[in-house]
């Protein structure tokens, strides 16, 4: 799994449990999911993604190996 997947899939994941908690728990919720949005249109403008920092510290490559 390279780097831009796991960001991705994380993401994905971060919105769905928003969503799954806003509804079973408290509308407030739907605050994380607007977080993860901000900061995927932030990280399409400026380049940095701290979950992309995260993930390669983790030991994820940036390219798929062949």
């Amino acid at each position: 799994m390279t780097v831009n997947q796991a960001v991705t899939a994380f993401a994905g994941f971060m919105v769905l449990l928003s969503l799954a908690l806003a509804w079973s728990v408290s509308p407030y919720f739907l605050a994380l999911t607007a977080f993860v949005g901000a900061n995927l249109l932030q990280s399409a403008f400026t380049g940095f993604c701290p979950a992309a920092s995260i993930f390669r510290k983790m030991g994820l490559r940036d390219t798929a190996q062949a």
